[in-house]
């Protein structure tokens, strides 16, 4: 497999993300370091911005870090093999989720096993 043009989109990924993640970390602190000069209800509105992209910096944080291990995978030699079975992942798939490191069939195993959370009000 020609691992030439992941590795050109996992590392502009990686670029994008680590942009992205000092933005709205420099941002979330400038909410914080904000004076506080509304009433209650303008605060209230301030943190929940600010955990909002605090969130978002953490979502970004973990997709940078699917991203780095998948360019060590390109390294390694084992990049587009699952990690569960050794069996190829979808080309597919890659396309879409070059930082994948499951085949379709675990990615969906383990999702039923460990369903994501959304959050409730």
């Amino acid at each position: 497999m020609n691992t030439e043009p992941y590795k050109q989109q996992l590392q502009a990924e990686e670029k994008r993300l680590l942009k992205g993640i000092g933005r709205g970390e420099a941002s979330a602190r400038g909410l914080s370091d904000a004076p506080s000069t509304g009433d209650w209800s303008d605060a209230s509105v301030a943190d929940e911005e600010k955990d909002q992209q605090f969130g978002e910096a953490q979502t970004d944080s973990t997709t940078l870090n699917l991203v780095r291990a998948a360019l060590k995978r390109i390294q390694d030699g084992t990049f587009g093999k699952c990690l569960v079975d050794g069996g190829p992942i979808e080309e597919k798939r890659l396309h879409a989720v070059p930082w994948t490191p499951y085949c379709l069939k675990h990615e969906q195993q383990l999702e039923q096993k460990n369903p994501r959370r959304m959050p409730t009000l």
